[in-house]
């Protein structure tokens, strides 16, 4: 659960984890630009370095970055 007035992260998108490079409570979706709680990211792309609401986004965007 985000906390009012929760700030965006910076991130830094590793092979099967993160670093933070600012604090923040939040990313957002790359496709949908939902607020994602860094404590429910899960999907996200080193190649992009983008974070993913879900898998669906998370092929929407492969899909686009093959055309």
């Amino acid at each position: 659960m985000l906390k009012p007035g929760g700030r965006e992260a910076r991130i830094h998108y590793q092979d099967g984890t993160f670093r933070l490079i600012s604090d923040g409570d939040f990313v957002r979706c790359a496709v949908t630009a939902a607020i994602i709680p860094l404590e429910e990211l899960r999907y996200w792309s080193v190649v992009r370095q983008e974070a993913y609401v879900d898998a669906a986004a998370s092929l929407e965007a492969e899909q686009r970055g093959a055309r």
